[in-house]
């Protein structure tokens, strides 16, 4: 980004949340550390054998991929972009790309399921919806017969949606929620009062990173995850040093839907894929 751009960007960011943008140096950490993860889980869960029992990888290593992509997601969509909606369609663009050798992964059930790429696209455009509108009851210009539908349209596509999605529910709410608690816990002060209801706005974070998941480590390495991504959002994004090799915007963009693509390949040469 040029420094002109930084400008535009750090003026949005202070415009929306009412401090100066915090730094986003992790992020550049956390593409790396959430493409291994994924690869891992994927790996663990479509193409090593049974035999090597390296499932305890996809319930322990693999559960960081999901929670850390949501947390950069919402992040960026707070922090970093004058126009988050048309951030949501780009991560909808790359989950129409991977959604076909996605949908070749062998899998437990015939039932259709779309990919994370949805989730994260729903769940940042619900977190958008219930950031404005947030803004408009708080500006006294949202009525109560308006919101009442609109509330009732936001939970019918959240139950639906829900219903098709890869992490279903509960994934959808993890951004709009990242976002509500990482906005609190950016502009708390010292004041205990402050603090008290940042620490608020981050327990249903937690609490819903803990339901997603059944087994106790599958829990722990989610919990973790999100628990880290808020400590950030508190203040630890200063202490973060810059990543020693960026990764390329191009293998950024194209590793979801590659990495299905290279998977199906591999399968249908085994004879795993009809």
């Amino acid at each position: 980004m040029t420094p002109q751009g930084n400008a535009t960007a750090d003026a949005t960011a202070q415009a929306v949340t009412g401090s100066p943008r915090p730094s986003s140096t992790w992020t550049g950490w956390g593409q790396w550390l959430a493409l291994i993860t994924m690869t891992v889980d994927h790996l663990s869960r479509y193409i090593v054998p049974d035999a090597w029992e390296l499932g305890w990888a996809g319930s322990s290593i693999g559960r960081i991929a999901f929670p850390l992509f949501a947390a950069m997601v919402a992040w960026h969509g707070l922090f970093n972009t004058r126009n988050p909606l048309r951030y949501a369609r780009r991560i909808l663009v790359i989950g129409l790309v991977a959604q076909l050798p996605y949908m070749l992964m062998p899998r437990a059930s015939d039932a259709l399921i779309l990919n994370i790429c949805f989730t994260l696209s729903l769940g940042l455009t619900g977190g958008v919806w219930l950031r404005g509108l947030s803004a408009r009851l708080a500006a006294g210009t949202l009525g109560p017969p308006r919101l009442v539908a609109e509330a009732a349209v936001a939970l019918g596509v959240w139950w639906l949606a829900g219903l098709w999605v890869e992490y279903g529910h509960h994934g959808l709410l993890m951004i709009p929620l990242y976002m509500l608690a990482m906005q609190y816990l950016h502009l708390a002060g010292s004041a205990l009062v402050d603090r008290l209801k940042a620490t608020a706005m981050a327990l249903p974070v937690l609490a819903v990173a803990g339901l997603m998941n059944s087994s106790d480590i599958a829990k722990s390495f989610t919990v973790a995850t999100c628990l880290a991504a808020l400590l950030l959002a508190a203040g630890a994004h200063r202490l973060t040093p810059a990543v020693p090799m960026a990764m390329p915007r191009r293998l950024w963009l194209a590793w979801y839907p590659g990495h299905f693509a290279a998977m199906a390949l591999w399968l249908w040469l085994v004879g795993q894929l009809g």
